[in-house]
């Protein structure tokens, strides 16, 4: 009776908070609905004033050319106006609209048994280890990306790093009570280590400072306290310490990092492998990196027959170096997967491959100049606009498709990269990792655990090729 009494009493405390939550908000609503309409008012005005002012230009020009210049002042001041408007009602309707996104109430009032469905969210929370103290701006941001993600997804996190100095830049950035509201709430714990490793320092420094952060949180994937682990700190020390912690998975020469790319259709990214983990490659390595790409790219990115690519210079099966010639006969012989042959550098975001395969060091390379592509493009298209008020008034129309171009090439949408062929889910981040960067890897490392990657992964021990 005791358990059932204790049931009762949570149940009655979550329909108290439901409901004084959504009488809270219950305006807002409305607000939206206002601010939507403003907006598309808005809009067609600001199409009719530019309209107009077009006619009244024209007609101003046959007339006399100082009474012209006259008229397009004031009719582009008008169209700078109404351009104006409708950027502040957007604003309102997105800042509007942003809270339900995650109201409660509206995902669950389609359910016939909400409390059921708030228990059965709380209960699948999966735990993500996260190295607090890596990367280049750490611990801020990183902790700043955790909040937020748990806010977001299903997931808790256990935060590793310096206790004192992750409270310290709590307080600072005013994540100190949110902070402390997820610790009592127990979907954020605090782990103590000690500093990270350098990002100047060597890969095998893990193995002399068995308190540093990446090792703590390793840690906890190897005693099953975490289901993954995130870092944005040293990347080849992450490897390392993966390694030595939780190890290779069984015929698994070496593990690669999988990285996401953009492609024409943006529901549908491509996985290169490797992008740094191992500069000098066999091509034993490359054949389980296209082995490792196959098993993501149908359980995560839900392709049902991948096909795979090896990055080459030519299409032909006689191009490329020795490297290239070899590991093409293997991938060839290779009846598990769907090898396409060679895929050169103009196809990689073709969308034609799911899984392009290459040595960690030609990866690097195409990772980093992938990620200098978005901002290079934008201010090419700036450049282009016409000069003065003409470019001012093409530009204020322009902004929210320049903003989308921008975010699908913008590597800080991915987050991070999986470490592929050690025997747990990690996820290795960029140095430079804002908070948005946090939030997109800890979706990745839920997406990587919720889809059983782990599983099939350890399926490819049984395959005769890895056993020879």
């Amino acid at each position: 009776m005791g358990k059932e009494t204790a049931q009762k009493i949570n149940k009655s405390r979550a329909i108290r908070r439901l409901v004084i939550w959504y009488k809270r908000n219950s305006a807002v609503t409305s607000i939206v609905d206002t601010a939507a309409s403003s907006a598309a008012t808005a809009s067609n005005v600001a199409g009719n004033m530019v309209s107009g002012a077009g006619s009244v230009v024209n007609t101003a020009s046959n007339v006399a050319s100082n009474v012209a210049g006259n008229v397009v002042s004031s009719a582009e001041s008008v169209v700078n106006t109404a351009s104006s408007v409708v950027s502040n009602a957007s604003s309102i309707a997105k800042n509007t609209l942003q809270p339900l996104v995650f109201d409660p109430l509206k995902r669950l009032q389609n359910n016939d048994n909400i409390l059921d469905r708030v228990e059965e969210s709380q209960s699948n929370r999966i735990w993500i280890a996260v190295d607090g103290m890596g990367g280049d701006y750490a611990p801020g941001p990183i902790l700043e990306g955790c909040l937020e993600a748990i806010s977001r997804f299903p997931i808790n996190i256990k935060f590793v790093g310096k206790i004192e100095k992750v409270k310290d830049v709590a307080e600072k950035t005013g994540l100190a009570e949110l902070l402390q509201n997820e610790i009592d709430n127990n979907r954020l714990e605090l782990i103590d280590s000690g500093d990270p490793i350098g990002m100047n320092e060597e890969a095998t420094a893990v193995r002399k400072r068995k308190n540093a952060s990446i090792n703590v949180a390793m840690d906890l994937v190897r005693n099953n306290k975490a289901e993954a682990v995130y870092s944005a700190g040293n990347s080849g020390a992450m490897m390392a310490s993966a390694i030595f912690r939780i190890g290779r998975l069984k015929g698994i020469d070496r593990p690669a990092i999988g990285a996401l790319f953009p492609t024409r259709d943006q529901t549908r990214p491509v996985l290169v492998l490797d992008v740094g983990a191992n500069t000098d490659c066999k091509p034993s390595y490359l054949h389980q990196f296209a082995l490792l790409g196959n098993i993501y790219a149908k359980d995560v990115l839900q392709v049902k027959k991948p096909k795979i690519g090896l990055l080459n210079i030519g299409e032909e099966e006689c191009k490329g170096n020795d490297l290239s010639l070899k590991t093409f006969e293997l991938l060839s012989s290779e009846k598990s997967f769907d090898f396409g042959g060679n895929c050169e550098g103009r196809d990689v975001l073709s969308g034609s491959f799911d899984v392009v395969v290459c040595d960690g060091f030609t990866g690097n390379i195409l990772l980093k100049f992938l990620e200098s592509v978005g901002g290079v493009l934008l201010d090419i298209l700036r450049s282009e606009l016409p000069r003065g008020r003409r470019g001012k008034v093409g530009s204020a129309f322009l902004k929210s498709n320049l903003l989308r171009i921008k975010k699908r090439l913008d590597h800080a949408e991915h987050g991070g990269a999986l470490l592929l062929g050690v025997n747990g889910i990690c996820v290795i981040g960029h140095g430079s990792s804002k908070s948005l960067s946090v939030v997109s890897a800890l979706r990745l490392a839920h997406s990587a655990v919720n889809h059983n990657v782990m599983e099939n992964l350890n399926q490819l021990q049984k395959l005769q090729v890895l056993n020879s």
